[in-house]
Order: structure tokens, then sequence, then C-alpha cells
């Protein structure tokens, strides 16, 4: 017993002595912020800390509500190694639809191990998915951490109604999804230094509904105390799939799936969606589609009242940008030259008993389905109004022909223009009218050999162009449906790595892409953007886009 007594002694003076409590002290893996210690994990190459709440969990009470602060304090050490769950959702792109957890607002870091240094610049990435799915994990951060210059720092917020269904008033004004988006932010410039990260040199990247949510959190006028530059990759505010009307009308019918009934106003709707399970309330996307996984997205944000606490959004964005009270940053704005593959190509997947498409059913249902398709139901006052608008886009695309597989590229044409590229000279002309920071946009024209398009029709025999996310999958690699990066995506992917330490590092807002020096769109009375092909980039500008 007097022997263990005294081995015990000597263990705590050896524990407690000045050169092994710093040794410890020094542990990477353990990081202390104000709500304990944490503990990550080693990778190999890279250090990893994930799954960190920033939120108090959004269940019971606080489902429908706005963020609150994570402020539990850990009385021991935080478990940070095990991967982040999907926040619950109906998921497009799953077997099984319904995926996930009520419970998932947490922050995943990644820092790489560089001998070099102990700090790194941090990009913020905001997963896409529509507002309807995604999780920050499907989008790869190996190659990231495989450059070694940049910290990456995963966001995971509330998706589909849970995150955006909206009655338009104060009792549910709705873009809890944005709240969470916004609260993490500030989390991560509030704690990202006890990591090894730089709050001063912050980019938020963010691709389809990641770019679309980047674009909306710049026009908060004090973004620019969160980050020092934002890039909208394939997705911008002013997509007509972003901001929608009729929310109200979709958050009671959600009432009525779920046996609510014909709630007599928002209160007691909100009260009963909060006693259901929320595994219903997701489910309940299932109702709104018209076939397949249409439309793409039917929770999203709104434009909230003026005087709903908290509120995010109270005008539309094009106001907003009007207004000029938005964040003077640095703003990249992109597209790829064929994005809508993304929405046309499950129009070409063929029934396997019948071998019939859907692009051949328009020729039937084109009055029907084209709202749905291109966002344009609830923007028109009148049913003439909106056959008139989808008369007028089958002329102005297709002329006399049919829908078929031959006329497809026309068909995929139209859905790039209206869901993604027309958007972008709007938002770029605005911003350099009422802003001041420097803007920039590129289109990224070089097909990969199998990606969404390939995918979502679920043939190997169409050539769909360059699709949405063919470019920002070269560096957030999902796994599938590319195997390997070409010799010049490599080259590629190691711009972009480049281009977003120069957009994180540099004070002179002189920003460039391989050779290409980005052309600042202020004060330019042309279009400034920059081309991405395979063989290189160049610059181009015009007084309309092509």
């Amino acid at each position: 017993m007097c022997l263990l007594r005294l081995l015990s002694c000597l263990f705590l003076v050896w524990i407690n002595s000045p050169e092994i409590a710093s040794s410890l002290a020094s542990d990477p893996l353990i990081v202390e912020i104000p709500n304990g210690k944490l503990r990550g994990r080693d990778n190999g190459t890279y250090y990893s800390y994930e799954s960190v709440p920033y939120a108090e969990p959004p269940i019971g009470e606080l489902r429908f509500e706005a963020p609150r602060p994570y402020s539990r304090q850990w009385t021991e050490t935080y478990d940070a190694s095990q991967p982040p769950v999907p926040c619950l959702q109906y998921n497009q792109f799953r077997a099984t639809k319904l995926v996930g957890q009520e419970d998932c607002l947490t922050v995943s870091i990644y820092k790489p191990k560089n001998s070099t240094r102990n700090s790194f610049p941090v990009v913020v990435l905001l997963h896409g998915g529509a507002f309807m799915f995604g999780v920050a994990a499907a989008n790869g951060h190996e190659y990231f951490m495989s450059v070694g210059n940049l910290m990456l720092v995963k966001i995971n917020y509330r998706l589909g109604p849970l995150g955006f269904v909206s009655t338009g008033d104060r009792e549910l004004p709705g873009n809890n999804g944005l709240k969470d988006q916004r609260l993490a932010l500030k989390w991560i410039r509030q704690n990202i230094a006890s990591f090894g990260g730089l709050p001063e040199n912050i980019v938020v990247i963010g691709h389809s509904a990641g770019g679309a949510s980047t674009h909306l959190q710049l026009l908060h006028e004090d973004f620019g105390g969160l980050a020092r530059a934002a890039i909208s990759v394939s997705g911008n505010a002013l997509d007509p799939w972003v901001v929608q009307e009729g929310g109200r009308g979709r958050a009671f019918e959600v009432g009525r799936i779920v046996g609510c009934g014909l709630a007599k106003d928002s209160a007691t709707l909100k009260s009963c969606l909060k006693s259901k399970p929320a595994s219903e309330i997701v489910s309940a996307v299932s109702s709104f589609l018209v076939f397949s996984y249409v439309p793409f997205s039917t929770f999203g944000p709104v434009v909230e009242p003026a005087d709903a606490p908290g509120a995010f959004l109270t005008q539309h964005p094009r106001e907003v940008i009007k207004s000029g009270k938005f964040a003077q940053v640095p703003w990249v704005v992109t597209y790829t030259s064929e994005d809508g593959g993304y929405n046309a190509a499950t129009l070409l997947e063929q029934n396997l008993t019948t071998g019939e498409t859907w692009i051949e059913k328009l020729n039937d249902r084109w009055f029907d389905l084209a709202p749905y398709l291109l966002f344009y139901r609830d923007s028109k006052k009148t049913i003439r109004d909106m056959d008139d608008f989808s008369r007028k886009l089958r002329q102005d695309y297709l002329g006399d022909r049919r829908f078929s597989e031959e006329s497809y590229w026309d068909v995929q044409r139209m859905f790039t223009d209206i869901l993604f590229k027309n958007s972008v000279p709007e938002a770029l002309d605005l911003h350099r009218r009422h802003g001041k920071s420097p803007l920039y946009s590129y289109v990224y024209d070089n097909p990969t050999e199998s990606g969404v398009g390939q995918v979502l029709s679920k043939r190997t025999d169409v050539y769909f162009g360059t699709v949405h996310g063919d470019d920002f999958f070269v560096i957030f690699d999902l796994g599938r449906p590319r195997a390997a990066l070409r010799p010049d995506e490599h080259i590629i992917a190691g711009n972009f790595m480049k281009m977003l330490e120069n957009f994180a590092l540099s004070d002179d807002r002189e920003f460039s892409f391989g050779d290409c020096h980005f052309q600042n769109n202020v004060e330019s009375e042309k279009f400034q953007v920059l081309r991405i092909t395979r063989n290189g980039c160049e610059n181009e500008e015009y007084y309309q886009f092509p």
C-alpha cells in the first residue's frame, strides 16, 4: 500500500511538472474553447475536429425557432472525432429518401499539417442541395488538406420544412436555415483562432443553394465583420428558385398532411407541428413533388415580415442590393456553361418498361409542368399569365419543334438560362451600380466524363456538356460520380486552391486564376467574365451575356 501511494505521488509530481504540462497543453488534438476542451482526430496528413455544436439542438420547443447559441459547459473533454450527421431531410440522391436527424447544428474543422506554418487562412463551406437536402460531410476535403495551405470549416444547417417552412408572419417567419448559417459564421469568427485559423482571413464559399446562401449572407452589412470575401458558385440570391412566393400556403398544407387539420391561424399550426414527429414533417415533401424530384426546391428562403423578431430577410434581394446596404467585400458569382443539366437531365430518364422519357411527355403536359420545372408558378398573378409565359419560353427555345431527345440541348439551354445564368448579369449589374467592393465572375466550360447529368438521367449515351457541379466537385469531391481527376482537372483544382488562398490573404484586391487576372466589374461598362476551359483561361467582356 505504501509503495502504491509513493508511485501515485511520483506520478502526480511528474504529470504536473512544467515540461510535461507544456507537452500536454501542446497536444494538437486538444483544443479549448469557452465551452471547454474538445479532442479531435489525427488523420495522417491533417487534423479534424468534427461535429462541434454551435447552437442548441433545435428540437422540442426550439423546433421552428431561430437558433440559440450553444451555451453548455463540458465537464469532460468533448469527443470531436465523429463525422457530422445530416440534418433531417428528404434527399433527392438517396434510395431511402428520408435521412438524417433533427439535432444536427454543428461545424466541422479541418486543419492541414504543415511544417512551415501554425496558423492558416480559413475557407468556410456552405453546402448545396436546393435548401432541401445535403450535408457538410458530403463535400470531400481530402484534396483540400493535401494542398496544406488552407483550413476548411463546414457548416450543417436546417433544411426543407424544418429549416424554411414559413407562414409569412411573426409566428413562423421562416429562414431558420439561413439564421443557422449566420450563427455558425459568428461562432467561427469567435473561435477559429483556437484551432489555428486566422479570423481576419476568412473566405465563405458555397455551391448551388450554398452559393445563394453565401450571397444572402453577404447582403447583411455586417458580413464584412465575419468574412473577407465571398464566392457564389452556380447559385445566387436572384435565381428564381431561391426566394419564392407561396410559402404560407405550403406551410398550412404541411400541417394538413401531418394531421393538424385546417389550423385556424399560424400559432395553432406552429404548436401542432411542434407536436408531430419530425420524420413525418420532412416526409411531407413527397406530397409537393409532381414527378421525380420536381420541383427541386419546395421550401427555401422567403421575405419575412418587417416586424418578425430577428428577421434575416425583410426585402427581396433585388431591393436590398438597390439600397446599397450590403457588405462591401469582394464577391465572385459564377455559372457553368450547361448548369441547367442538373434539372433537365431528369427528363431523359427512361421508363424501364415503356422506354418513354419525361421530355416526350412535355409535349402534352408543358403548360402543367413548366411552372414547376422553372419556378414561376407562384410569381404569376393569373393562370393566363402563367400560360403565356410557358408558351413564350417554348417558342423562344424550340420554335415549332417538339420536345424530344433531339431537342434536348435547347431544353437544357432554357433551364441553364432561366435557373442559373440570367441572374448572373443581373446581379453583377445591380452590385456594380449600388456597391463599391470588387466584383468578379467566371464561367466554367470544361465538361467531365461522368457528372450530375449522367447520374440523374441514368444514361451514358448522352453528351451533357459542363453541368452543375463540374467545377465545384473538382476540389470538393463527392466520391461519385467522378472516379478520378483528369490531368487538366488537376491543374484547374490547383488553380482554384491558389485562388482561394489569394482571396483569403491578399490586401491589394488583385486576384488571379492561373495565369489570368480577374477583371473588376465595378466601374466597367462591359461585363467582365473569366472563362475557364480545359486549355486554360481567358478574359472575356461583353455588353450582354452571350
